[in-house]
């Protein structure tokens, strides 16, 4: 596919970020996921299937769900939807072949367990500026 995506973060189904690969940090990574959360179950009750992209001036932020675990992507938005939703699932296939049933389950919100996906999809992301 190619580096199409510039920030990432993987969230469970209550907000937690589990993995956040952020360039310009300009937001709590917690309180991202929190936000991405609500705006999710926000569009859930109104569309069946939620939401799967919106835009910032430039931006666009793309949402994939699976197995209750959000993938939340920032690119630009010349770059087509269907090409970034491709890669995230791209993305959560690996995050799943990585971290697979048993470990999720056992899992006790110690986010650190994540920390080195970046290396499993360092393919998929743009080069930090």
């Amino acid at each position: 596919m190619g580096k199409i995506i510039r920030d990432l973060w993987i969230l469970n189904e209550s907000g937690l970020t589990l993995f956040s690969r952020v360039v310009d940090p300009i937001v709590n990574p917690q309180l991202f996921g929190g936000l991405m959360s609500a705006l999710n179950i926000f569009a859930e009750k109104l569309v069946e299937g939620g939401m799967t992209n919106f835009e910032l001036s430039n931006i666009r932020f793309t949402i994939v769900k699976k197995d209750q675990f959000l993938f939340v992507a920032n690119s630009s938005n010349e770059i087509k939807v269907k090409k970034v939703i491709n890669e995230l699932k791209n993305i959560s296939k690996k995050f799943f072949k990585v971290y697979p049933e048993e470990v999720l389950k056992s899992w006790h919100a110690n986010v650190k367990v994540f920390a080195d996906f970046e290396k499993h999809i360092v393919e998929s992301l743009e080069e930090a500026s």
